[in-house]
Order: structure tokens, then sequence, then C-alpha cells
């Protein structure tokens, strides 16, 4: 198959297919979860470090603590 043998796109067709926005929403749904699963990656390696949670348990013991 060469180029040739494809059909030529006409003005309607091409403005069929670029108005056309079926999956739009799941596509950007798609690039959302990819973005919080990015985040919660990162997270996850902060949250392993030693002063990161050292920080934390602190907070943490200090809001905890009866003054």
């Amino acid at each position: 198959m060469t180029i040739h043998d494809l059909p030529t796109l006409t003005r309607r067709r091409a403005a069929e297919l670029f108005d056309d926005e079926s999956g739009a929403a799941t596509a950007e749904y798609a690039i959302a979860t990819m973005a919080a699963v990015a985040f919660a990656g990162l997270l996850v390696i902060i949250m392993r470090s030693d002063e990161v949670r050292g920080i934390l348990t602190d907070l943490v013991r200090r809001a905890l603590t009866v003054a």
C-alpha cells in the first residue's frame, strides 16, 4: 500500500475528524491518573528519607504532648 492508495482527505472529512472529541475525557482521566501516580511515587521517595521521617515523628510527638 502506498500513499497514493489512500483516499484524499476532504475539508468536510477533516472537519469531522478534528471536531470529534470522543475519548477526550478518557484521555484526560488517564493523564490525570498518571500525574497522580507520579506525585505519589515522589512522595514515597521523600517520605523514606530519614530526615523527613524525623521531622514528622517530632511533629506528631509535639502534637500529642500535653504541656
